[in-house]
This record gives structure tokens, C-alpha cells and sequence, in this order.
């Protein structure tokens, strides 16, 4: 690429970084490479026996992981597709985990498709992971060794690519909120984890990418709490301590399976005072379907 000075003839490995600039990112990422680690042996479950590399990469498109079978580790190891190697765009022009970074979006690299003639010789499937911030995090990449390997099969990888990518990332947005509610923040159809972490006081903390895109929030960065409510299009009459006094005795409720005594000794009240309260806050005798007394 002109832009970035790069010769397609040159035929050097792709530089890797030394062994302590490697583990200082791993210690940086060690939280989300444990979340993905279970993912990505499935996903070389269904895929190594095919000649696939399974690689997980930093924003900067540097390899932190990988799941390779040994009879094709010598290959992907001459091809630099191996820890530590930095496949970012600015370094090896268009290929499959640096143009998925640089665009933030699915894409497929189909042998000659590469910048490189020295990697006309891969497929890359990849699919961006973006981070509970909403930006981008990561780049999953399936990497093809196999001459034979048809466009039609490359499909299929990239859609097992971008489904594993899908569930990393929701993974990883719920192990970021650990006291939180995650809540489906959409009914739409679409390709991207759109979820909401909701505290105990019904506010709305944190939001994927796509709930961010969705809702109409920050795009980035840490997210101004909001009541989830607002969020999700839920509207009811009530206001004020009214509505914080209402959701906490449906709370009471359904912990006591509906019984209106148990649920008056946990709030710390009669049970006649329960009812009156029931009775001013528009709850039925039988909130949700709930057991009675």
C-alpha cells in the first residue's frame, strides 16, 4: 500500500514483538483472553480438522492466542500466523485481521485478495470484538492452509467466525458487570450482541456497541447512568418514590412466591398495611400470576 509504504514483492516475515512486550499485552488482556479461551477451542473444534488456524488478536491486530493443530503448525509458524506476530494493516497491507481492524467490520481475504504475494497462499476469515466500552478490542481470524479451500466453504467459516466473535463479546460484556442484570435491549433482528447492564437500582451502567448504536447512547467510553426504563420504552403513571416504592414491594412479592405475610415480614411492615399499600401502588391481589397467601 502507497499510504503505508509497503512493497507487495517483500517477502520478510511479519515482524513479532519480544518475548516481554508480549506478555506485558497478555497481562493487559488477561481478563478477556480468559472469557475467550474456552470459546476459541471450540471454534478449533469445528474447524482445525480442515487446516485452520484459530487466532485472537489485540486492536492492534498483534497475535495473543491461538489454536492450531500440530500436523499444520509448521506452516502457519512460516507464514508468521503465530503469537506475537503483528498483522496489523499499516504492517502487511490488506489481510484478513488487519483490514477487519482497520474497517471494524466482518471481512474475508481470499488468497490472492492479500496484499503480500507471500500470503496469496491463506484464506483469513475474521470478525471484529468490540469491548464493553464500545471500542474495538479485539479481532477474531480463522486462517486456511489449505490450497483446495473453496470460496463457498470460506463462507461458512466466516459465518462460525462471526457467530464465536458474537458470544466472546457478550461473554466478556457480562464478566465486566458482575452485580448487573444483562437485559436484551432490542427485539430487532441483528448481528450484534444488544445488551444492557441494569444495577439494582434499575439503572442502565453499561451497553454493548450495537445497544450504544440502538438506544442512541455515548459511542464510546463509560456510559452515564440512565434509568433503564426510559431506555427500553417502558412508561407507567407512576413517579418519584411512588414508582421506587412500587418496584420494591413487587421485589417482596415474587422473593415470597406471592405470599402477601412473608412478603409484609421482609419489608418490615403488617400485612394489612401491605394490602392498603398493594391497593394505593395499582398491585393486584395476584401481581404476575404469583401464588397466593
Amino acid at each position: 500500500m502507497v499510504k503505508h509504504g509497503l512493497d507487495p514483492a517483500d517477502r520478510r516475515r511479519p515482524e513479532h514483538l519480544s518475548a516481554p512486550e508480549l506478555a506485558a499485552r497478555h497481562q493487559a488482556m488477561e481478563a478477556f483472553l480468559h472469557v475467550a479461551g474456552p470459546q476459541l477451542d471450540h471454534l478449533h473444534g469445528l474447524v482445525g480438522l480442515s487446516g485452520c488456524n484459530v487466532l485472537l488478536t489485540d486492536a492492534q491486530g498483534v497475535v495473543l492466542d491461538q489454536r492450531v493443530s500440530d500436523s499444520d503448525a509448521a506452516q502457519f509458524r512460516d507464514w508468521g500466523l503465530w503469537r506475537g506476530a503483528v498483522w496489523s494493516e499499516a504492517a502487511q497491507g490488506t489481510n484478513g485481521i488487519g483490514t477487519c481492524l482497520a474497517e471494524g467490520r466482518q471481512v474475508t481475504i481470499h488468497r490472492d485478495e492479500h496484499f503480500h504475494t507471500r500470503n496469496t497462499a491463506m484464506s483469513c476469515m475474521d470478525a471484529p470484538i468490540w469491548g464493553p466500552d464500545g471500542r474495538l478490542l479485539a479481532a477474531l481470524d480463522v486462517s486456511s492452509a489449505r490450497a483446495d479451500q473453496t470460496e463457498r466453504y470460506n463462507r461458512l467459516i466466516q459465518a462460525q467466525v462471526a457467530q464465536t466473535a458474537r458470544a466472546i463479546e457478550a461473554m466478556f460484556f457480562r464478566f465486566s458487570f458482575p452485580q448487573a442484570r444483562i437485559v436484551m435491549a432490542s427485539d430487532d433482528q441483528t448481528d450484534q450482541a444488544v445488551l444492557l447492564a441494569v444495577d439494582r437500582d434499575d439503572l442502565a451502567i453499561g451497553a454493548t456497541r450495537a445497544a450504544r448504536r440502538v438506544l442512541g447512547l455515548e459511542r464510546e467510553g463509560a456510559l452515564r447512568p440512565r434509568p433503564a426504563a426510559d431506555l427500553l420504552g417502558r412508561q407507567d403513571e407512576l413517579r418519584g418514590f411512588d414508582k421506587g416504592e412500587r418496584a420494591a414491594v413487587i421485589r417482596a412479592l415474587a422473593r415470597a412466591s406471592g405470599n402477601v405475610s412473608a412478603a409484609a415480614r421482609a419489608l418490615g411492615i403488617g400485612r394489612a398495611t401491605l394490602y392498603r399499600r398493594m391497593a394505593r401502588l395499582g398491585i393486584g391481589d395476584n401481581p404476575g400470576g404469583l401464588s397466593q397467601p
